[in-house]
């Protein structure tokens, strides 16, 4: 497998100062998730964002699909400010969030309902996903005869079918084993590389990005803030890219960014604790 680097794109999704404070229940003021995030994602790109637990990557994510608003700061999609949900964003979540009642064709075609597209132009749109997805011939099962991989390949396909500007995903194989999970990463490069879709990843795993973004970029812990970003310039060719010095190269350097942001989120965390336990004692 090969996957050269594209040439960038016009912008396609501008975060400029965005912050996002969240009320404190008895607290002295609010609390802080976000604090002038800025970044750019061009068309065609796939960016990658990683921080550690808590610097607010999810909260970015509910930004950028229009779920929160942001409390500073503001979101383009194509020029035009983000306001809300809205067709021209797809969103694949850690849970599948599939309808159970529906089959997996069913659950693709919401979207296409949506856009009031006619039942039979939704059933061939919907089964041309099902087998860029993998799954030509599942298309009638309901989400309890699939498997976690399967489900999530339903879950991609839905939020491909509409045809949205970008495809926000947020750690969207975290809940599956090392095997499916690997599995399903080749299948997003190669689905990536077919569609040309403008892809924003949310993850955790280290690994996972530098194996899936042509650029990652770092969160701080909290408040998150953008600490660097960094591009992958991996040409990935054969079957065990992540055992190059390139790839071990770009691991390490995500790795330090992060492990000091670990550290510090861990101090500050002592410290909480340690105030409200003296306050405890007073």
């Amino acid at each position: 497998m090969t996957t050269a680097i594209r040439p960038a794109g016009p912008v396609k999704l501008s975060i400029s100062g965005v912050g996002k404070e969240f009320p404190v229940r008895g607290g002295s003021g609010p609390m802080h998730a976000l604090q002038d995030v800025s970044l750019e994602l061009r068309t065609g790109e796939f960016l990658v964002l990683v921080g550690p637990s808590g610097s607010g990557k999810s909260t970015l994510l509910d930004l950028l699909g229009g779920l929160a608003a942001p409390s500073s700061g503001q979101i383009l999609l194509d020029g035009r400010p983000i306001t809300g949900p809205g067709l021209d964003r797809g969103i694949v979540f850690q849970q599948y969030a599939l309808l159970p009642w529906r089959t997996a064709r069913a659950n693709i075609e919401l979207g296409l309902e949506a856009k009031g597209i006619r039942r039979r132009q939704r059933r061939a749109i919907a089964d041309e996903y099902l087998d860029l997805v993998g799954l030509g011939g599942f298309g009638d099962r309901y989400p309890h005869e699939l498997s976690g991989g399967m489900k999530q390949r339903v879950a991609i396909a839905r939020s491909l079918a509409f045809d949205p500007e970008v495809l926000l995903m947020d750690e969207p194989f975290a809940a599956l084993d090392a095997q499916t999970r690997e599995s399903l990463q080749d299948e997003l490069l190669r689905i990536w590389r077919s569609t040309g879709k403008t892809i924003l990843f949310i993850t955790h795993g280290i690994d996972e990005a530098v194996y899936l973004g042509q650029r990652v970029a770092v969160l701080t812990s909290r408040p998150g803030r953008i600490k660097a970003e960094v591009t992958i310039d991996i040409v990935r060719e054969g079957d065990d890219v992540r055992s190059s010095e390139q790839f071990r190269r770009l691991r390490h350097e995500i790795w330090s960014l992060l492990q000091s942001e670990v550290t510090r989120a861990q101090g500050l965390e002592r410290l909480a604790v340690s105030a409200g336990t003296g306050a405890a004692g007073q």
